[in-house]
């Protein structure tokens, strides 16, 4: 049985485009990662916006996708699909831009001789979405952005940035030890950068608002009637035991010709189990990778 993948992050473009700091892989098969100015430790990503662009630099024969994925604003998220990604590049050939689509992939950079970085996601999957997916990866990312915002906050205001002085400021353990890299490698990040996207988010989800924080500021105040914590009912997580045996029942009982249960009958009654669309794909993906279910195509899922 394969290890399950890593927890894809809801991150905006602004804060990956800037995340040039990489671990590199010191074994064989283990991941790298690319640590965010926010002190996110990335190996994947779950991305959602509009696909505006996208261009065959391979052949017609052997094709190698390049996209261009816009999430809130002018942020851009690169896409690059190969040989290797068989199920996103028969879904690159078919999608006609724009469309708004999700991708699941690894984050990947590159290092030009001038020393640049630039970083771009190879996916793993890439599927057209509706508004309502958009939305849900939109406040998805502005609740984890706001999450991060405030730890690094509490981290530059603690003497001891050590992870362990990080935990014993108040810092979640999970966090401490990407956050400490992240102001070793980085220093203390610009957060109206990363706030702008989150306001951007919260315009695009609550236009009657007029969310406004007075940019370029600090932390020191939250938007007036704006909850980034409590704005929906918490999802179902996506490693959570519970919910991948929720999903394998569902697919028990959808798999009524012997083909696999259509993905879109089984988000419908996944959302009336409390389990999103966003953690259903990640649930998806971490039960093909334990070798339970597979799929017969991209828009049926069945249980082995």
């Amino acid at each position: 049985m394969s290890k399950s993948r890593e927890t894809a992050w809801r991150v905006f473009s602004s804060e990956l485009n800037s995340a040039t700091a990489e671990i590199k892989a010191t074994e064989e098969m283990m991941p790298s990662y690319q640590i965010s100015r926010l002190g996110a430790v990335i190996n994947r990503v779950l991305i959602a916006g509009v696909l505006t662009e996208k261009e065959n630099v391979g052949s017609d024969d052997e094709p190698m996708w390049r996209g261009r994925i816009q999430d809130i604003s002018n942020g851009i998220v690169y896409i690059n699909v190969g040989r290797f990604q068989p199920d996103a590049a028969a879904a690159m050939a078919d999608l006609m831009p724009p469309t708004l689509v999700a991708v699941m992939g690894k984050v990947k950079s590159y290092t030009t001789d001038d020393q640049k970085t630039f970083v771009s996601v190879r996916p793993e999957r890439i599927v057209p979405i509706g508004e309502t997916v958009q939305r849900e990866w939109l406040l998805d990312a502005a609740r984890s952005t706001w999450e991060r915002l405030l730890n690094m906050r509490k981290a530059l205001g603690s003497p001891d940035r050590t992870p362990e002085g990080l935990v014993r400021a108040g810092i979640p353990e999970a966090a401490a030890k990407g956050i400490a890299m992240a102001i070793e490698q980085y220093e203390a990040p610009d957060s109206a950068v990363f706030l702008r996207s989150v306001q951007d988010a919260l315009r695009t989800l609550l236009p009657d608002k007029g969310v406004d924080f007075g940019l370029p500021e600090d932390l020191s105040g939250s938007p007036d009637e704006i909850d980034v914590e409590s704005g929906r009912q918490e999802s179902t997580s996506a490693s959570d035991d519970g919910a991948e045996e929720t999903i394998l029942r569902l697919l028990d009982e959808l798999d009524t010709e012997g083909k696999g249960a259509a993905r879109d009958e089984l988000e419908r009654r996944a959302e009336e189990e409390g389990i999103s669309s966003m953690d259903l794909e990640e649930i998806a993906n971490n039960l093909m990778d334990k070798g339970l279910v597979y799929e017969p195509n991209l828009r049926y899922l069945k249980r082995i």
